[in-house]
């Protein structure tokens, strides 16, 4: 199962990795409680805050405090069930639902479940209020802005919400210097934009209405922190960077209740953790700045499908595959993915920018002559590029007009002109997850000695999974600035050096608890599981401790610190007993400050 197709004008534009991943175990969404964390999830009993404590916060925050109800809960109204069921597919209402989550659980792992309360932010001092709340009452606290987490980390019951969907104002800089910088750093074209701004508000700031360039997430509706906060590789990474890399500066509402402005020169140890630490560990983001460059004129996609006779027919086209790409994609100017697909197929699914349309199709040429010698093998979908104006590319209006069967629009009334989703991604909203795992693939593995190698492991996992590579999501072979940058992040060094990112997945529809209709067939859930660790086994031996993108990776993961973070742990581990003693931002696979 594909996690996200990106579809543009008459091309078929990646998005992002595959399903999602199970294991062995049958934890609740809680994680243990690390480093003698004070807030711990638990239920409504003698020690919850009573009337007067809430009746307190709510003179704090007005009316952004509220009960939070699913709308699948026994005693939740008719018509809202209703609404839910009707807009169950929409990501943008489920977004601003917040009971609800874009994925609705993990085959046993976790189901998504509200929280008691909610404080919907509006303001810096509501995101204070909530914080000194929870960490007075000793209350489990969650962060929500986009909702996107496979880990569960944005709903846990019996908790506080501190939701920041209301937070999306937006401001461009065009020479911008971060507080405390001055004399410091060079000014520098940026974009200011509040915690709850989803990516496709700032592409529709940025590059539909300013013209210029802001690296974030394939999916329009994952949030901007919340990206940042896991590394945040986009299409384009390889030429632009991750999100965390270009990250400026952040304001952040700390567990002390503290607002705290982090950048190079203020707050360093903080700033550098938010960039790819991992989301909700460090404190609460309210307002993130990034640097945006120049756009380029064309962005394109290639896409093509190829069907292989037999399986040593198909090692040898993924041989071929991996020839092209050490020679001819690994570089700034492609992203995205190839997928080996059930019954010995590939499929390609790229995109390109820097180039023009006649320069990506001859750059493929010698593909595509390799095919013509090989009768044998099926084009199902011949390759091919299309190429648009960059300004257009998440240019909803223009969708509507010239390839209106590519997008999916927020079809509820009053919606803004400018959400859309491509048609893809809807099929993952509200899902549930049954399996995933990601490794990274070293660079070291195109060179010429060790492609056959790679091309057979990579066949060995076919046979039990799809496999898809996500070439954006690895740097080697990224601009030199661009690997530099990685490199003062808080992700795992790995991903500097590797070639790809190999994500194999599985998931099946939505489930959330009480829903009408809701079904999780355990038996299939559990041979996905199965099929996609298998898959994932005859990778494993490729590098030394391979490792794994904390957004897009398996819940049950044993040595988890170590794979997102490499080294990184202990500088890590030092800022989370700086800013967050006693563990109030505990999430599963946070990072603790327990380490020396």
């Amino acid at each position: 199962m594909r996690r996200r197709t990106l579809l543009k004008a008459g091309l078929v534009l990646p998005l992002l990795p595959y399903a999602l991943a199970f294991n062995r175990s049958a934890l609740a969404w809680s994680s243990p409680s690390q480093g003698g964390a004070i807030a711990t999830p638990r239920a409504i009993d003698a020690t919850w805050p009573d009337a007067d404590h809430w009746e307190r916060l709510r003179k704090q925050v007005g009316s952004r405090l509220i009960k939070v109800h699913s709308p699948f809960a026994p005693d939740a109204p008719a018509a809202a069930t209703k609404e839910a069921l009707a807009h169950l597919g929409n990501p943008f209402y489920l977004g601003d639902e917040p009971s609800l989550t874009q994925t609705s659980g993990w085959f046993g792992a976790w189901t998504s479940q509200p929280s008691v309360y909610a404080v919907a932010a509006e303001s810096t001092a509501d995101v204070v209020a909530a914080v000194n709340f929870a960490r007075d009452q000793r209350l489990r606290l969650v962060v929500k802005g986009g909702g996107h987490s496979y880990q569960g980390t944005s709903n846990a019951a019996g908790s506080l919400l501190v939701w920041t969907r209301r937070l999306r104002q937006i401001q461009l800089h065009d020479a911008f210097i971060g507080q405390g910088c001055n004399g410091k750093q060079t000014p520098q074209h940026a974009v200011s934009m509040g915690a709850g701004c989803m990516w496709i508000d700032a592409y529709d700031a940025v590059t539909t209405k300013a013209g210029r360039y802001v690296q974030g997430g394939g999916c329009t509706t994952v949030g901007v922190a919340g990206l940042i906060q896991s590394g945040g590789f986009g299409s384009f990474s390889k030429a632009f960077g991750t999100a965390a890399s270009n990250l400026l500066e952040a304001e952040v509402v700390t567990a002390d209740g503290k607002l705290l402005i982090a950048n190079a020169c203020t707050n360093p140890d903080l700033f550098w953790s938010l960039k790819g630490g991992g989301g909700g560990s460090f404190g609460v983001i309210t307002r993130v700045t990034l640097r945006t460059f120049d756009l380029p004129d064309v962005f394109g996609g290639m896409h093509g499908r190829i069907k292989a006779p037999d399986d040593a027919s198909f090692q040898a086209l993924i041989a071929q595959a991996m020839r092209l790409y050490a020679d001819a994609l690994c570089n700034p100017h492609w992203g995205e993915q190839m997928t080996l697909l059930d019954g010995n197929a590939l499929g390609i699914s790229m995109v390109f920018q820097g180039l023009s349309r006649d320069e990506a199709e001859a750059t493929w040429a010698p593909f595509k002559d390799w095919l013509a010698q090989h009768p044998e093998y099926v084009i199902v979908q011949p390759i091919s590029a299309v190429a648009l104006p960059a300004r257009h590319f998440w240019d909803a209006a223009f969708f509507r007009e010239k390839a209106p069967q590519f997008i999916a629009n927020d079809d509820r009334k009053d919606a803004p002109p400018s959400h859309m989703v491509w048609a893809g991604d809807r099929e993952q909203a509200g899902w549930t997850i049954h399996a995933y795992q990601s490794l990274w693939l070293p660079g070291s593995l195109l060179a010429a000695g060790q492609q056959e190698r790679l091309a057979k492991a990579l066949f060995d996992a076919s046979q039990h999974h799809e496999v898809g590579l996500h070439f954006n999501k690895g740097l080697f072979g990224a601009a030199d600035d661009v690997r530099v940058r990685s490199r003062d992040t808080a992700t795992n060094p790995q991903a500097a050096d590797a070639f790809a990112l190999v994500i194999i997945a599985a998931g099946g529809g939505p489930a959330f608890p009480g829903m009408p209709g809701a079904n999780v067939d355990a038996d299939k859930a559990r041979r996905e599981a199965d099929a996609v660790e298998r898959a994932t086994a005859a990778l494993r031996g490729l590098g030394t401790k391979l490792g794994s993108y904390v957004s897009e990776s398996d819940y049950f993961l044993a040595d988890w610190e170590h794979a997102f973070w490499g080294d990184n742990v202990g500088r890590l581990s030092s800022a989370k007993r700086r800013y967050d003693p006693m563990n109030l931002f505990n999430v599963h696979h946070g990072i603790s400050g327990s380490r020396g």
